[in-house]
This record gives structure tokens, C-alpha cells and sequence, in this order.
């Protein structure tokens, strides 16, 4: 059977589509059927890329490439995850948390694929439902996180916070954010929340700027159920799910956030220790700067 891949990356830049090229050039003389979004594929201009779309575009293919930021990694999880298929992320971006490999490692990275000289990870994901009245008003999923947010820039959200079914507490706040552990270093961590390491199996729920005796961050059993209820006095509220599906909540809204039933796979080149990730990432200190040790 021919072996097929995906990818997926932001046409819009010249770098970007110049990159996605190149990968799919090395695919195609390596035997691959090369997909992209019907959207890309034109822009592409290769002979040999099949056009896809729809959320079937990864239905049998070995693997799926997202060239480009944190943003293209996780519209390629949109459509990698149904399919269960290993994702693998190559920076084009500026900090890229996501990706496996950068701009410089493309040629090792697909001809580590075409070896399949890779492992892959499960990564964590929380499912998300949004009621009113008894009604289910929104369904949907997420990688990094779901946050529940003010509408408004001028009034503060009030909202109630349970965890299995059992009160926590009571927020007047810009939002509340849940996260999963590989969405810890993203809009939960610039809300104050903690890192945690990918392996930890549990979930994040992290205040925004809020006006409440308790406003720490809690990490909850990825058993858990999380459920985020939006005052009845309160104003207009946004679900968003990894900054890509947003909902209008009314007041009286109850956003439920729980494990989800499927992980993204995500592909390791090789073995390297989530500190060495962080520092990289984050440009920490870790040099001495009061100079050589005498």
C-alpha cells in the first residue's frame, strides 16, 4: 500500500509555502502520496499534491505535517485527531511550544519519517459542552484549553465554579480558563497558571484577573468534571476552545469541561526532557551571570 501524508502550514507566507514545498517535494520522491487543504494545495503549485478537504482530508494517512506556528499546529489537530493519526509540528513561527522540529531540522525531520524513525505521544485532551435552559447550545473539544470570558471589555464576568458537581467558588473575574497539561504553557500559563509537565495525567483550571479571597490555580484528576456556571446577573459570556471555536453564553449558561474521548498523537523525533523544551522555548537563564566560579 502507497503511503500517504498530510500537510498542512500557513500558504499566506511566502516562507511558509517555500518550506511546505520543499516537504513535499521530499515526500513525493520518497514514494508518498502528498495531501494538503484544497485551500493550500493551490497555492503549493506541485505536481503530484492531491487537494482535500473537509474533516475526512487525514482518513488514511500515515502521518500529518503542520508547518507553521502554534496556530497551524492546532487547526492540524482538527483534523489528525478524528482520524487518530500521529501530527508532527515544524516551527515556522516564533516560539512554536508545540512543534517537534524547527526550519533548520526539515530535511532530518522527513527523512526520519520516511525511516519511521519516530516514537508518538498521547496528548491529553478536554471535551466541552455549553447549556442554557436545558438546552445544549454549543459541543466541542480542545488540545490546549477552554475558557469561558467576559464578552464585554467593561463589565466583570461573575461566574461559579464546581468540581465534580461540588462548589469551589465564586469569581468575579475577566474568565476562567481549563486547561489540559500541554495547554499548561500557553493562555493558562500567561493567566498565572503552572507548568506542568506533559506526562502528568490531570487538568488545570486557572482565574483570570480575579477579584476573589481564593483565586490560585487548582490542578484537578484528569477524572474530574469541571463545570463553569455564568451568573444569571451577569453579562454576556464567550466559550473558546484553543482560541479557534467560540460560542456566545447567555447568563444562567453552564459550560461543563471533562476528559476527552480522543487524544492527539504527536510525534517525537527523539528523546528530549521537557526542561530542555522549556528553556529552549522560553530563552530561560540557566548560564551564571556573577561571572566564573572562583
Amino acid at each position: 500500500m502507497k503511503r500517504s501524508a498530510l500537510l498542512v502550514t500557513h500558504t499566506g507566507r511566502q516562507k511558509s509555502t517555500a518550506h511546505a514545498r520543499t516537504v513535499a517535494a521530499d515526500l513525493i520522491d520518497a514514494g508518498f502520496e502528498v495531501r494538503a487543504v484544497a485551500d493550500e494545495a493551490a497555492d503549493l503549485d506541485l505536481p503530484g499534491v492531491l487537494p482535500v478537504q473537509g474533516a475526512g482530508a487525514a482518513d488514511g494517512v500515515e502521518m500529518v505535517f503542520a508547518l507553521g506556528g502554534d496556530g497551524t499546529f492546532l487547526r492540524a489537530a482538527e483534523l489528525a485527531r478524528p482520524a487518530m493519526v500521529p501530527l508532527l509540528g515544524i516551527n515556522l513561527g516564533k516560539i512554536g511550544f508545540l512543534a517537534e522540529a524547527e526550519i533548520g531540522d526539515l530535511d532530518t525531520a522527513v527523512r526520519d519519517v520516511v525511516d519511521r524513525a519516530y516514537t508518538v505521544d498521547e496528548r491529553v485532551t478536554v471535551a466541552v459542552t455549553a447549556e442554557h435552559d436545558g438546552r445544549v447550545i454549543a459541543s466541542s473539544w480542545a488540545l490546549n484549553e477552554i475558557s469561558v470570558e467576559k464578552g464585554s471589555r467593561l463589565k466583570m464576568l461573575e461566574v461559579i465554579v464546581e468540581i465534580d458537581g461540588r462548589p469551589l467558588s465564586r469569581y468575579g473575574c475577566d474568565g476562567i480558563v481549563c486547561a489540559t497539561p500541554t495547554g499548561s504553557t500557553a493562555y493558562a500559563f500567561s493567566a498565572g497558571g503552572p507548568v506542568v509537565w506533559p506526562e502528568v495525567d490531570a487538568l488545570l483550571v486557572v482565574p483570570i484577573s480575579a477579584h476573589a479571597l481564593f483565586s490560585r490555580p487548582v490542578v484537578t484528576a484528569p477524572t474530574s468534571t469541571i463545570s463553569v456556571i455564568v451568573e444569571p446577573y451577569s453579562p454576556v459570556a464567550v466559550l473558546s476552545c484553543d482560541g479557534r471555536r467560540t460560542f456566545d453564553l447567555m447568563p444562567g449558561s453552564r459550560v461543563t469541561v471533562s476528559r476527552g474521548a480522543l487524544p492527539v498523537r504527536v510525534v517525537r523525533l527523539r528523546p528530549q526532557p521537557f526542561t530542555d523544551r522549556l528553556v529552549a522555548k522560553f530563552e530561560l537563564p540557566v548560564e551564571g551571570w556573577r561571572g566564573i566560579a572562583q
